[in-house]
């Protein structure tokens, strides 16, 4: 990112963020989110990844004991999040997977099949996969929405045939991620493949979506410089 050097370095100086070139705050913050969720967020990797791992080794440990596995499962989210709070860090990653995890376990136990604990998450996926896929057909792609609400922009970037585009595509990496993991772990359920599916899912889990967090940038940050350029260029000396 280039400061621009026509700028007075005092100009704005009580403004609580420092002066950032061509960029406006609100424009940092949405990068800077997009950013820390691809270079970060290690954190959700363990607050998602752990209370499914105690699960398997509970599952295979126990001989495939269902309500067993369940409570360690329950067990560790519930500790993570004591952790969390100890520590005073915040508990929206681990709240939100911690009542996530409490649905699928009460599913799980109520039909007594231990693959419906995956259940609830694949039916996520679903929901969040087809959300993403509906608004780039419709040409309201859900990233341009949430970089307009972030950004402060609205539905301005509608206007722009490149911001359409580059939002768009950006939108595709996210049915990418949720549909590759419905794809995979579906056979996985339906074959009753508990262990292996337990482990498909960390993996495709937190992690992948800090790639698509990570791709998600590298598609946007060009087009988002680009424009604050040609807005500069159209601002008076």
């Amino acid at each position: 990112m280039t400061a621009d050097p026509t700028r007075d370095p005092g100009a704005g100086a009580d403004r609580d963020e420092e002066p950032v070139g061509l960029e406006t705050a609100p424009e940092v913050r949405a990068e800077a989110l997009l950013l820390e969720r691809a270079i970060g967020g290690w954190r959700g990797v363990i607050d998602s990844g752990v209370p499914t791992a105690v699960f398997v080794v509970a599952y295979v440990v126990t001989g495939s004991q269902l309500r067993p596995s369940l409570i360690a499962a329950l067990v560790a989210g519930a500790l993570i999040a004591l952790w969390r709070l100890v520590r005073r860090e915040s508990l929206l990653q681990i709240g939100a997977g911690f009542v996530g995890l409490a649905i699928s376990a009460w599913f799980s136990a109520r039909t007594d099949n231990a693959s419906n604990v995956y259940l609830p998450g694949m039916l996520t996926n679903l929901g969040y996969g087809s959300a993403f896929l509906l608004s780039i057909l419709v040409r309201w792609p859900l990233i341009g929405v949430a970089m307009g609400v972030l950004t402060g922009e609205g539905t301005s970037w509608r206007h722009d045939p490149a911001l359409r585009r580059a939002y768009a595509a950006a939108s595709w990496i996210w049915v990418a991620l949720f549909y590759s993991r419905l794809i995979v772990q579906t056979p996985m359920y339906l074959a009753g493949w508990v262990e292996v599916q337990g482990i498909v899912k960390i993996v495709m889990g937190y992690p992948l979506f800090l790639a698509a967090a990570y791709f998600t940038y590298r598609v946007l940050a060009p087009i988002l410089a680009q424009k604050r350029e040609e807005r500069a260029r159209r601002e008076p000396s």
